[in-house]
């Protein structure tokens, strides 16, 4: 096993009505006005905007609004809210919704509490040495920003999707209630799922003599988020699949499931990041299209870590060849997304890739890889466009 480091200070307030308690949490917090930050509308619509400016409001809490939040979340909405909050004198942000947002809320606080051109830390040109505190009433259980230290935002010049990760962003608390996620569409819900199970697998494979116990966690959550998905999909108001999804979503994404491992290879997410960028899908359905063509190119490295995969978590009996066995669970993996209608391939969303943007998208992968992705198999520019290629 490695070293490592687990560090998780966002506090988490779960249950029914949990939404509530927001005005009292943010008090608790002294700051002077909240910037409340949030989508398309949904929250408006729902009355949970009324309810949460409401709590602010019984509190004293000064506040402004931004929303406008899009899924794959836009930079110029992120130089928005950092102008926004230097005018109005915001010392907080409170996110409300998925991941989208409270990813963009956190790069309009580093873009106020650092200074200078915010994209200059997901253009790996500096790092942040401030942020805004960020909390967030999360909505839709998917991408664990409302636990985690990392963010994703797209540049509209040139569509451009990128990461960055700094502890200065992990939130003050979050609040979930699951009741708030019950009324996402089949597809929005299948398609967080996946990205929760991919940031748990992200880590699973990996290049690192494992520790048991967060092999056992992580395997435990991966069947747990595949058991509900199911249920969802038939009950999308079942409470008891709506919580668990969204503890697992936190759990995937905070640092837990990589105690004692090398981190993980993130290959597919880096490779996603560019197919997301330049199609503007869902993250998760893009995950799933490009998963299993990475696994099958890359799990001859390690061919026992994907048998054990496929037999701890997809169910496949245990057999002598371990390649065979790793190839059933791949295989197996294919079959779940296509059971809760998720693409395995580019052209299931519609979307037929030329071999010039093949080789646009790996020409910027490997720039924001800054070289070989990824740890299993590390790979370079050919490697990618042979993955993207397959997976078309």
């Amino acid at each position: 096993m490695e070293n490592f480091v687990f560090n998780t200070p966002t506090k988490v307030i779960f249950g029914k009505g949990a939404e509530n308690q927001v005005g009292a949490l943010i008090k608790a917090q002294n700051c002077k006005k909240v910037l409340l930050h949030y989508g398309s509308g949904s929250a408006k619509r729902s009355g949970l905007l009324d309810r949460i400016t409401a709590s602010l409001q019984a509190q004293g809490i000064d506040f402004v609004e931004l929303g406008g939040v899009v899924p794959n979340p836009r930079l110029s909405l992120v130089y928005e809210g950092v102008a926004l909050c230097k005018k109005e004198g915001v010392d907080f942000i409170l996110a409300v919704g998925g991941g989208s947002v409270i990813d963009s809320a956190k790069a309009i606080g580093y873009g106020v509490a650092s200074g200078g051109d915010v994209w200059d830390f997901y253009n790996f040109k500096r790092e942040a040495t401030a942020c805004l505190p960020v909390a967030s009433v999360l909505t839709i259980a998917a991408a664990g920003s409302e636990m985690s230290d990392a963010s994703v935002i797209t540049n509209e010049d040139g569509w451009i999707k990128r990461g960055y990760s700094n502890e200065l962003s992990r939130p003050v608390f979050a609040i979930m209630n699951p009741e708030l996620t019950m009324t996402l569409p089949a597809y929005q819900t299948a398609s967080g799922c996946v990205d929760i199970m991919m940031h748990t697998m992200e880590r699973y494979f990996n290049k690192s003599d494992n520790m048991e116990l967060t092999d056992g966690i992580s395997e435990v959550i991966l069947r747990t988020v595949k058991k509900n998905v199911a249920i969802l999909m038939q009950e999308p108001e079942n409470y008891n699949a709506r919580a668990e999804v969204m503890w697992a979503g936190s759990l995937s994404h905070n640092g837990l499931t990589e105690c004692g491992t090398d981190g993980g290879d993130w290959a597919t997410h880096k490779l996603e990041h560019e197919l997301g960028g330049l199609f503007d899908i869902a993250h998760g359905a893009g995950l799933a299209a490009i998963w299993s063509s990475w696994a099958r190119y890359v799990y001859r490295e390690r061919p026992q870590r994907f048998a054990q995969f496929a037999v701890n978590v997809m169910g496949i009996a245990p057999g002598g060849d371990t390649d065979k066995t790793a190839l059933a669970g791949i295989a197996a993996m294919e079959d779940f997304y296509h059971s809760i209608d998720m693409p395995t391939r580019v052209s299931e969303m519609g979307i037929t890739l030329t071999d010039a943007q093949i080789e646009e998208m790996a020409e910027k992968c490997y720039t924001s890889a800054q070289g070989p992705l990824g740890v299993v198999k590390p790979l370079e520019k050919a490697d990618m466009i042979a993955i993207y290629s397959a997976a078309r």
